[in-house]
């Protein structure tokens, strides 16, 4: 298997990984070759669970191990499987719950739920199911409307309200792919109780225009991070994108000429939005000066190797998370919404219509937008009735 070491250490090479880095996953790769051969083990025999042994051999017997140390040897494999040398492995069998779960987000992917959708519906969804049946066949024709009543009932007492919503509306939308597959007759969805929600019920979490400007002029512009994170600060703050819209950002979706930028919402609409000045700018920097050139299309990449896009939004949270430490700004949320928030009350501040910021934010819904009108605060004063008792 000598010979596919070029070919692995090209890969590291292209992924970005330092010469340092590389030399120890060769190491590592070369120390499993010694292991397979002393065991007597031929390629045609090799599977993940021989890389798990040898990986576990190494944390026992040299305690500096490293995260790397393992994704060398599966990088390793994954090599020798497209090379034909070791024969590719049957995915791991699933119980009958899993099984039914893995159909259900195909179900979701062809009704073009977001991918944060599906990862919020899928786990709750597969607690259920395990409560239900455990590893057992899933027969869920055997459930009732007391089945459902009683398992929201007693788990919704651990949860916040938020997620209970979440609960609710991840079961309703199983039991409609239930009855769409044909295991139910009888929508089950109408049985899971409501959860006490009001409407607009909640102030919109935000950050002061000042404490904002903050966050952006903190930013240490003098490194590849920080001018990374300058870019996708400015994009939460001049255009209210949602954290995973800058996650799916593309290099086709920036039309410099006409300075227009596309953006991928929900349920895969595509909205164009003029680019600031200052956000093409700071772009512009990050593409000439930072990001690696490599066979990817997305915008964003991560600052260590391997050099891939962000794969969720916690990436895009974290930048938040540090921006707002650089800034020494304590707030209370920090996740990158606050952001979009922000933006809607500043621009209400500054006298646009509720229209404009719902134009501007891509919202659906006039009723999404008209939270923010409860913080403008001098249009609400008129509304205000008298203290009872207090003066007139």
């Amino acid at each position: 298997m000598g010979q596919y070491v070029v070919d692995y250490a090209l890969g590291l090479h292209a992924q970005g990984y330092t010469r340092l880095t590389g030399r120890r996953m060769l190491a590592m790769v070369a120390g499993f070759n010694q292991w397979l051969a002393s065991n007597k083990i031929g390629t045609r025999r090799i599977t993940s669970i021989h890389a798990k042994k040898y990986w576990q051999l190494r944390k026992r017997t040299r305690p500096n191990s490293r995260s790397t140390d393992r994704s060398a040897l599966f990088r390793w494999l994954e090599l020798l499987r497209q090379k034909g040398v070791i024969p590719q492995e049957c995915p791991p069998r699933l119980t009958p719950c899993e099984g039914l779960i893995e159909e259900y987000d195909r179900h979701l992917a062809e009704r073009s739920l977001s991918p944060g959708s599906r990862a919020t519906y899928l786990p709750l969804v597969a607690r259920f199911l395990a409560t239900r049946f455990r590893q057992g066949p899933a027969r869920l024709s055997s459930l009732h409307a007391a089945d459902v009543i009683d398992y929201f009932r007693h788990r919704v007492k651990r949860l916040s309200g938020t997620r209970a919503q979440s609960t609710r509306t991840a079961l309703r939308s199983f039991f409609q792919f239930a009855r769409f597959r044909g295991d139910l007759t009888v929508d089950l969805g109408v049985f899971v109780p409501s959860v006490a929600k009001w409407s607009l019920e909640s102030l919109p979490k935000s950050l002061p225009s000042e404490q904002v400007e903050e966050v952006l002029a903190s930013c240490p512009r003098s490194s590849a991070v920080g001018r990374r994170a300058y870019a996708v600060l400015l994009l939460l703050a001049r255009l209210g994108l949602r954290s995973a819209e800058v996650v799916n950002l593309m290099l086709d979706d920036i039309d410099w000429e006409k300075s227009r930028i596309t953006i991928r919402g929900k349920m895969n609409r595509l909205d164009h939005l003029p680019m600031p000045a200052d956000v093409g700018q700071a772009i512009a920097a990050y593409l000439k000066c930072d990001r690696p050139r490599v066979n990817t299309r997305r915008l964003f990449l991560l600052s260590k190797a391997p050099w891939s896009g962000f794969q969720t939004s916690s990436s895009i949270h974290a930048i938040v998370k540090d921006a707002l430490a650089w800034a020494g700004i304590k707030s209370a949320r920090k996740g990158a919404h606050q952001f979009r928030h922000s933006l809607a009350c500043d621009m209400l501040r500054r006298g646009h219509l509720l229209t404009d910021i719902g134009e501007i934010l891509r919202h659906r819904r006039p009723d999404t937008t008209a939270i923010y009108a409860k913080v403008d605060l001098l249009a609400l004063r008129p509304l205000a009735l008298p203290w009872p008792g207090g003066a007139r």
